[in-house]
């Protein structure tokens, strides 16, 4: 089964400088768009799309919801059970 039909969500994880983004952020509306993009990332982690990499395989991904105006630079545990949020843009 494709893995956003599993059932079981991802645990979100933020990095320092994320969890710094995360505390600036003061808007309602930000927290809502940004928890509404966290969602459908840990609903199906693959979401993203890899970002180029610089040396060797790159593990960053991003998603970027385009509706919402958000951004999110993430990757992913090795059992796809933790997304760890590097970079947020709101």
């Amino acid at each position: 089964m494709p893995p956003h039909h599993r059932g079981r969500r991802a645990r979100i994880a933020f990095s320092d400088a994320a969890a710094k983004q995360l505390g600036a952020i003061t808007s309602e509306t930000e927290l809502h768009a940004l928890d509404r993009a966290l969602v459908v990332v840990s609903v199906d982690p693959e979401i993203g799309d890899p970002l180029p990499a610089t040396a060797g395989a790159s593990l960053l991904r991003q998603y970027t919801d385009d509706v919402e105006a958000v951004r999110i630079l993430y990757f992913v545990t090795a059992l796809r059970t933790v997304v760890v949020v590097a970079y947020i843009e709101v």
